[in-house]
């Protein structure tokens, strides 16, 4: 893994945010003009909004924030102090924002855990690990919500039916069998058999087309056995933690929609989950998105997802989702990016260069 600080802070330019919010607000504003019904009178339509159920949706994206900070907590074994936490969550979901869901921030999270001080093996296995544990989440619980959504899990409005035809289904099965073959992979190289691994990526490498990049997948192959040694000896406390909080973090990221939808439609318990449910596909076709953090493509599909639940109130909804969900943490990483680097570049070199008194 080639971790350039270079490239790293490039990637993490706070100017970046401008991107994926002009791609979003372009696709609202699309959603906009092409709607024959749409007058600015539906913008005011947000004014009807209960305040309970926003309150609610604040305070479960702060229980799902709290999770993501004590989870990688014992994902370090606790050698990161709460303070470390915060910066490197904030910072991943800002390299999250950012960059587009099929290419993800890897190397960047690596990169935030080592100058948090974290060795580079510790800090792969620890990102590595975390990527299992979410995509295991989405492989469960897909096959649970087809079976309890049964033909009502993909919508069928006239717009998607327009621009997709009948492939959300395809899409969905692609990205689904995506997640499952990464997963395999990952699970058996970091977990199960890493030397195996690193014979399989050998033999590729002495294909002739892929010779070029031997050296590469050698070098793979040996981080992802520094990578698997860290994690030998885990007792079963250890995955039980990570993996319950790993599930309490998805189940409060979905539920905060289901707080909005409740601000402006009454839904019936069933409903609810259907709507947990549609946001679960919804999110499984949004990884395959090449936007950075799936903005437009997250704000077009929403309007097809959930306008059943929620009639006019849907544009409405749609951008107050993405103000509780997404642009907060392009605003944080903006603001706590600046302070990181000065924290772990500047004052830590501060501390090591002042000498310690001893007592005479």
């Amino acid at each position: 893994m080639n971790i350039n600080s270079k490239e790293i802070f490039k990637t993490l330019n706070p100017n970046r945010i401008w991107v994926p919010v002009l791609i979003g607000v372009g696709i609202v504003s699309y959603l906009f003009i092409s709607d024959p019904d749409f007058t600015a009178d539906k913008l005011k339509l947000v004014f009807d909004a209960e305040l309970w159920p926003l309150f609610l949706a604040i305070l479960v994206i702060l229980i799902r924030d709290t999770g993501y900070v004590y989870r990688i907590k014992v994902l370090t074994n606790h050698d990161l102090t709460w303070v470390s936490s915060i910066y490197v969550i904030i910072l991943w979901e800002f390299a999250s924002a950012v960059t587009p869901s099929v290419v993800g921030g890897t190397t960047i999270v690596v990169f935030v855990l080592m100058k948090e001080g974290i060795k580079f093996g510790r800090a792969l296995a620890y990102v590595m690990l975390t990527a299992i544990l979410d995509n295991l989440f989405f492989l469960i619980m897909s096959p649970l919500a087809l079976l309890y959504s049964n033909d009502e899990l993909f919508p069928n409005a006239e717009d998607m039916q327009v621009h997709l035809g009948n492939s959300l289904q395809v899409l969905f099965l692609v990205s689904y069998c995506l997640i499952a073959v990464y997963t395999a992979v990952m699970s058996y190289a970091l977990l199960i058999h890493p030397r195996g691994f690193k014979w399989v990526l050998l033999r590729i490498g002495s294909i002739r087309f892929f010779r070029r990049w031997k050296n590469n997948l050698n070098t793979h192959g040996d981080e992802v056995i520094l990578a698997s040694k860290q994690l030998r000896g885990k007792k079963g406390r250890y995955w039980v933690t990570v993996l319950a909080f790993t599930f309490l973090i998805w189940i409060a990221r979905y539920a905060v929609l289901n707080c909005l939808v409740t601000a402006f439609s009454e839904v019936s318990w069933s409903e609810h989950l259907l709507i947990f449910c549609r946001h679960l596909m919804m999110w499984i076709v949004m990884l395959v998105s090449p936007t950075p953090g799936s903005s437009g493509t997250a704000e077009f599909f929403f309007n097809q997802f959930f306008y059943e639940f929620l009639g006019d109130y849907t544009i409405v909804t749609n951008i107050l989702w993405r103000m509780f969900t997404y642009y907060p943490y392009l605003l944080l990483g903006a603001i706590f990016l600046p302070r990181w680097i000065r924290r772990v570049f500047f004052q830590k070199k501060e501390e090591k260069a002042t000498p310690v008194e001893t007592p005479k």
